[in-house]
């Protein structure tokens, strides 16, 4: 999705030429678009969501420029890891869903990176103490005792992660109201107790709560589509007629707003002794 930045006026055309299309013109674009990989700049224009004042990007490189192995955990279409400027001299990437990890081989072989498939479930297909950094944004789920395996003593890992009930406005517009147990799962609190009972010790926690427009339905349809976690089993057919009441609404009084949550983790592997 777009940050609000000074392209205001290209976003500005991109939302009106979406607002001058039906709604069957609008469902049938998002669906015919590719979800591969993890890049939302399809969204600039339909779509905007602040980003955590942290800069997870930014720092994570900073951490890259000085590490020796590094290990990317579940990279998506790798186009975080392709930003980073100085990659250690030994990286390697992990994804799970094939798609991915084609995009992701294309983009991060010409860097020196290797991506290996992977199911994201225990045992990273690694020895232990084989990475003095573990990277991952926006893992689906955390393995903290496979992060502290492959982790050399005084290694670190460092992730953002998607927060407790995030978009949950826009899930619940589909699912209805989630149990208690559903909105508070992704606690940044239990991965820090996840984190220590690895052997971990939490050096970062950081939380932020992110205001997120969807401008068009067309917008709504890819982000489900791409994001199948947030409505598993999300297809147009299935929920059309919830689909054509939010395009009306959205019509009528514009953008559909949703909190966005992340956590920014740190977690450092003790030295013997230590």
């Amino acid at each position: 999705m777009s940050d609000h930045h000074p392209r205001a006026q290209a976003d500005a055309d991109a939302h009106a030429h979406a607002r001058s299309r039906t709604f069957d013109e609008l469902i049938a674009e998002a669906e015919a678009v590719s979800v591969d990989g993890w890049d939302f700049s399809w969204l600039d224009g339909r779509a905007t969501e602040e980003r955590p004042a942290w800069g997870y990007a930014r720092s994570m490189a900073d951490r890259m420029a000085r590490a020796t192995a590094a290990l990317d955990i579940q990279t998506g279409g790798g186009e975080v890891l392709a930003s980073v400027p100085r990659l250690p001299p030994l990286t390697v990437a992990t994804e799970s869903w094939p798609p991915n990890v084609t995009r992701a081989t294309a983009l991060l072989h010409p860097l020196g990176v290797a991506v290996v498939a992977d199911p994201d479930e225990p045992p990273l297909p690694f020895a232990d103490g084989a990475f003095d950094l573990v990277v991952s944004r926006h893992p689906v789920h955390a393995w903290w005792k496979e992060i502290a395996r492959v982790l050399r003593p005084g290694g670190r890992y460092f992730s953002q992660e998607v927060g407790p009930a995030s978009v949950f406005e826009l899930v619940e517009y589909f699912l209805g109201p989630q149990p208690p147990e559903v909105r508070s799962a992704r606690d940044p609190e239990r991965a820090r107790e996840a984190a220590g009972a690895a052997g971990l010790d939490v050096v970062d926690l950081r939380t932020a709560s992110l205001r997120t427009e969807f401008r068009d339905i067309g917008a709504v349809v890819y982000f489900l589509r791409k994001v199948i976690w947030m409505v598993p089993g999300f297809t147009v057919e299935r929920y059309r007629d919830r689909l054509a009441a939010l395009h009306l609404r959205i019509e009528a009084e514009g953008p559909f707003v949703a909190t966005t949550t992340r956590f920014l983790i740190e977690a450092v592997k003790p030295a013997p002794g230590l």
